[in-house]
């Protein structure tokens, strides 16, 4: 994680892990492998998950993730920024402010966000997690998905907002990322709302019960595209 002042903060530029055993044993001794009654080692014993930190991230040296800063004062904007890490070519660019959510809309899609990450967690033996005051780390894959739905209502009515989260909701995984990646291409930082693909996504995820990216034909495209792809551990590299 980049401490605080050593690097420079970029508000706009797009973005182009190893498993980390769980070491809070202390001293105590991993108990013997169990043995069969022919006297072999048992391998079906199930491996601790790896230790992460908030939603996913790896607790590994500086990774590639996302913050979700939450203010205490309850009329305070959220802010979610794009912690590039390591893999960093400059340290002017890493650190990515991607958008302010107002505190309503925040909550508006907080709770089905949550859920959501915690049931692909779940699903790769993560750790859950939860949202809180300050800061929370979230996985870089979740983080470009949240910032779809994000920008998407940063300026939407707030009546659309649940109409918004299930079109969110319905999209898989790489469809989010895709989406991601052609908005943070010219319209991915903090300031950029109100047009191109930002302006894009609210009207796709928000005008309409039923996005027409969720249609057949919106689903051939991304086929054709390559983008059809079994989801990617969490931790796998870029």
């Amino acid at each position: 994680m980049p401490l605080a002042g050593t690097r420079r903060r970029s508000h706009g530029q797009p973005s182009h892990p190893t498993n980390q055993p769980d070491s809070r044993l202390g001293g105590t001794k991993r108990p013997p492998a169990l043995q069969s009654q022919d006297g072999r080692n048992d391998k079906t014993r199930p491996e601790a998950p790896p230790r992460t930190l908030g939603f996913g991230v790896p607790a590994t040296s500086d990774p590639h993730h996302f913050k979700v800063i939450i203010p205490k004062a309850n009329s305070g904007r959220v802010q979610i920024s794009e912690y590039l890490g390591l893999q960093t070519r400059s340290a002017e660019l890493a650190v990515i402010d991607r958008v302010l959510l107002e505190r309503p809309r925040w909550t508006a899609i907080r709770a089905e966000v949550q859920r959501a990450f915690n049931a692909r967690l779940k699903a790769h033996n993560l750790r859950t997690s939860a949202w809180k005051v300050g800061e929370n780390p979230v996985d870089r894959l979740l983080g470009k998905e949240l910032c779809v739905l994000a920008w998407a209502v940063e300026g939407m009515a707030m009546e659309k907002i649940p109409v918004a989260v299930r079109n969110w909701l319905a999209l898989r995984p790489e469809e989010r990322w895709w989406l991601f990646g052609m908005t943070a291409m010219s319209t991915g930082g903090i300031n950029d709302g109100d047009k191109g693909w930002r302006l894009a996504l609210r009207h796709a995820l928000g005008d309409v019960a039923q996005s027409e990216l969720l249609q057949p034909r919106a689903r051939k495209q991304f086929t054709r595209q390559g983008l059809d792809l079994a989801m990617p551990d969490l931790f796998d590299s870029e």
